[in-house]
């Protein structure tokens, strides 16, 4: 059995506005605008009950809408599907445990949440925690050391 390994994820509105993005292989920026350009048209055009697998260049593309929001991945031709729909699945449940029923404001302006939550989940696009309990205390004690922090930054502060 090969290990998975993810080629990028990507966030984006039913309006086609891209809110997050994840590679991991290394792509020029006028490739990684190239390939968001023509999934998103792609995904955006599928009718709702259409399969969410595609064929697409030499990767297989899977998404899910979730609300306003598509969840978009590209895996190897060899990679399973189903797999790589429940990792979508997992990260939405760590996006909905931490805010509360995430909604695409929450992605907009917390995305450096949204980052450090997938970042905490999937490292070089394999599943690094499976653990929803694991990966949200993880995220619960870096915003802790975060409010330690800025607490000491504006008690030690400079009187103006």
């Amino acid at each position: 059995m090969s290990s998975f390994q993810m080629q990028f994820m990507l966030l984006f509105s039913r309006q086609g506005k891209l809110r997050l993005q994840k590679w991991y292989v290394p792509l020029s920026d006028k490739e990684k605008k190239k390939i968001t350009r023509e999934l998103v048209q792609t995904v955006l055009a599928r009718k709702p009950k259409m399969c969410s697998f595609l064929e697409w260049r030499d990767l297989k593309v899977v998404y899910k809408r979730y609300a306003s929001l598509y969840f978009c991945c590209a895996v190897e031709n060899q990679d399973n599907e189903l797999i790589t729909l429940e990792i979508i699945h997992r990260y939405v449940e760590l996006l909905d445990k931490y805010f509360g029923s995430v909604c695409e404001l929450d992605i907009i302006f917390n995305f450096e949440k949204a980052y450090f939550i997938l970042d905490e989940f999937l490292l070089g696009g394999e599943a690094q925690e499976t653990s929803k309990k694991n990966v949200l205390k993880a995220i619960e004690q870096a915003d802790l050391l975060q409010e330690n922090v800025d607490f000491q930054t504006r008690l030690f502060a400079a009187p103006t």
